[in-house]
C-alpha cells in the first residue's frame, strides 16, 4: 500500500496494491497496522460505515459534526468523484485551507479526513458509489455544513460548465466566517 500525505499533512491518501488477472482483482481495502503507521499514533476506532450513490453533478458537502466529530476514511467503489477536505480547526496553521483528490473505482485511492475537517465531494462520472468509514456515530443535532462555494476557501471544483446539484441542506451551507468551528 502506498501512503501519501496531501498538502495538509493530516489528510492522507492511501493507494492499495491491486492484484489482478483475467479473472478479476483483489486488494486489501483496509489494514489497521498500515493505517496506524501512517497516522503515527494509535488510530481511532471506526464505529459506522456509510454508503451513498449519487449521479453526475451531485455535490455533497461540506459536512461535519461540531460535537461528536467524525474522522472519515473514504473511497469510491463505482464511478469517480473529486473529494475535498477543509481544515476548520481555528488553531491549525492550515485553517481554512483545502485539499482535493480524485477518487475512483479505477484508482482505488482512499482518503483519511481527520476530525476537525469539513468534507465534501463532486460526482464526475454518470454515477458514483461512495463508502465512508466513520469514527463516531451520526448525530444530526450537531451536523453542520459550510458553503461549497465559499470564496474565502476557494475550492477549485472541476465543474467544467455544470451547475452542481445540491440538497436543500447543502444549499444552505454557511460561509466559513459564520460557521461553528473547532478550536
Amino acid at each position: 500500500m502506498q501512503v501519501k500525505q496531501l498538502a495538509i499533512p493530516d489528510v492522507i491518501c492511501f493507494t492499495p496494491n491491486v492484484f489482478g488477472d483475467d479473472r478479476g482483482f483483489f486488494y486489501e481495502s483496509f489494514n489497521q497496522r498500515a493505517f496506524e503507521q501512517a497516522l503515527g499514533k494509535p488510530p481511532p476506532q471506526f464505529v459506522q460505515d456509510n454508503h451513498s450513490r449519487s449521479v453526475k453533478g451531485v455535490l455533497r458537502g461540506l459536512h461535519y459534526q461540531i460535537q461528536h466529530s467524525q474522522g472519515k476514511l473514504v473511497r469510491v467503489t463505482q464511478g469517480e468523484v473529486f473529494d475535498v477536505a477543509v481544515d476548520i480547526r481555528k488553531s491549525s496553521p492550515t485553517f481554512g485551507k483545502w485539499v482535493g483528490e480524485t477518487l475512483s473505482a479505477q484508482n482505488n485511492k482512499q482518503v483519511w479526513v481527520p476530525p476537525g475537517f469539513a468534507h465534501g465531494f463532486l460526482v464526475l462520472s454518470d454515477t458514483a458509489e461512495f463508502l465512508y468509514k466513520a469514527t463516531d456515530f451520526w448525530a444530526p443535532q450537531f451536523e453542520r455544513c459550510i458553503a461549497w462555494d465559499d470564496p474565502a476557501i476557494g475550492i477549485q471544483w472541476p465543474l467544467t460548465g455544470m451547475t452542481p446539484a445540491l440538497s436543500g441542506k447543502d444549499a444552505q451551507g454557511k460561509a466559513l466566517a459564520h460557521a461553528d468551528l473547532y478550536e
